[in-house]
C-alpha cells in the first residue's frame, strides 16, 4: 500500500485525485491552506481510515518535512489558479507557484534514498506555452511568453520555472519527477469564483442571466473531464518511462468559447442570451489572451494508452446537475 501525499488536495483536481488514490488502495495524506480549495470537496473521504487531512501551507517547511517522512509518492497540486486571481493578485500568484515547489524539491532530495525512493508529480499548465502561434502544441515546442508588464503571462512563467527546476533535480540529483501540463480541466466541484469559464457559464444560465463571453468568443480551447485527467496522472506515476519527462494532459477536441456558451444554453434554457464583453472590462486594459490552445496528446497516448472517457456534453450535464444540487 503506497503512502501518497497531495499538496492542494482540497482543491478541485486534488480532491478527485484523493478519491481515486484511495479507491486504488493507497493511504492518502492531504495538505491544503483552503485559499482556493475547500474541505467540503473531501466530504466523501474524511471518514476513510486511510485518509488524513491537514489544513496548512505547502510552503511550511516543518509541516512539509513531517508529511514527507512517510511518503512514497507526492502530487504537487498546490498553486494559485484562475485567470481572475492572477489578474487581481499577481504577487500571490507568482510566489505561491514558485516558492512551495522549490521547497518541496529541496526536501524531497533529502528524503529520497536508494532504499526508500520517492516519486513526484508536478502539476504544470498549458499556460507555459504562452502565445505560441502553432495550431497544435507538443511538449518540445518553444514557450512564447508576452512582455513582463502584462501580468497575464506571469503565471505561465512561474509554472515554466517550476518545470525547469523539477527537471534539474531529476538530471542532477536523480529525483524521480513527472511533469504534467493541464489543459482546461472541468467537472463537478470546480468553482467559477476565479474565472473558470464553464462553472461561470452554468451559474449564469441557471440564474437566468445572459452568459458573458469575453472578446468575440472565438478563442479555441479543449475541455477535459477531471476524472480523465486524474486517470492520466495516476497512470503516468505508475509508468517508469514517464520519469524525467513532460506531458500534455487534457482533451484534444477543440471548441470555441462561444460554442461552449451555446452548449450550456442548449442544456439549460435555449431562450437565454449571450453578451460579449471586452477584456478591458473583464480584467484590465493590458490583458492579453491566447486565441488557440490545443494539445498534441501523442506522447501521453504512447506512454499510457490514454483516451478520454467523457464527452464535453457529459461534463456540461454533470456541472449543471451539481450546481442544481442534483
Amino acid at each position: 500500500m503506497s503512502n501518497s501525499l497531495i499538496t492542494g488536495g482540497a482543491g478541485f483536481i486534488g480532491s478527485h485525485l484523493a478519491e481515486a488514490l484511495l479507491a486504488r488502495g493507497h493511504r492518502v495524506s492531504v495538505i491544503d491552506d483552503e485559499s482556493t480549495g475547500s474541505i467540503d470537496n473531501l466530504a466523501a473521504v474524511l471518514d476513510n481510515p486511510s485518509f488524513s487531512y491537514t489544513k496548512g501551507d505547502a510552503g511550511d517547511r516543518d509541516l512539509l518535512r513531517e508529511k514527507l517522512a512517510e511518503a512514497d509518492e507526492v502530487y504537487h497540486l498546490a498553486a494559485a489558479v484562475g485567470v481572475k486571481l492572477i489578474a487581481e493578485s499577481p504577487i500571490q500568484s507568482i510566489e505561491n507557484n514558485i516558492f512551495p515547489a522549490e521547497m518541496l524539491l529541496d526536501e524531497l532530495s533529502r528524503r529520497d534514498t536508494p532504499s526508500r525512493p520517492v516519486k513526484l508529480f508536478i502539476a504544470s499548465s498549458s499556460e507555459v506555452y504562452g502565445k505560441n502561434p502553432k495550431a497544435l502544441w507538443n511538449e518540445e515546442d518553444d514557450l512564447v511568453l508576452g512582455p513582463t508588464n502584462r501580468v497575464r503571462w506571469s503565471y505561465g512563467a512561474a509554472k515554466a520555472l517550476d518545470e525547469y527546476l523539477s527537471l534539474a533535480y531529476w538530471r542532477q540529483r536523480h529525483l524521480s519527477v513527472v511533469v504534467g501540463r493541464f489543459f482546461n480541466v472541468v467537472g463537478p466541484r470546480q468553482s467559477g469564483a476565479y474565472g473558470m469559464v464553464l462553472p461561470r457559464f452554468v451559474e449564469a444560465a441557471l440564474a437566468g442571466r445572459p452568459l458573458s463571453v469575453h472578446d468575440d468568443g472565438g478563442q479555441i480551447r479543449c475541455f477535459a473531464h477531471v476524472e480523465d485527467i486524474v486517470g492520466a496522472v495516476v497512470g503516468l506515476m505508475q509508468c517508469p518511462e514517464a520519469v524525467g519527462r513532460v506531458f500534455n494532459i487534457g482533451s484534444d477536441r477543440p471548441v470555441s468559447i462561444l460554442q461552449l456558451a451555446e452548449m450550456v444554453i442548449a442544456q439549460v434554457d435555449p431562450s437565454l442570451k449571450i453578451e460579449l464583453i471586452s477584456y478591458a472590462d473583464a480584467y484590465d486594459k493590458d490583458f492579453e489572451d491566447c486565441r488557440r490552445r490545443v494539445p498534441d496528446l501523442r506522447r501521453l497516448r504512447e506512454t499510457i494508452d490514454f483516451e478520454p472517457k467523457h464527452t464535453l456534453e457529459d461534463v456540461i450535464r454533470q456541472v449543471i446537475e451539481m450546481q442544481r444540487g442534483g
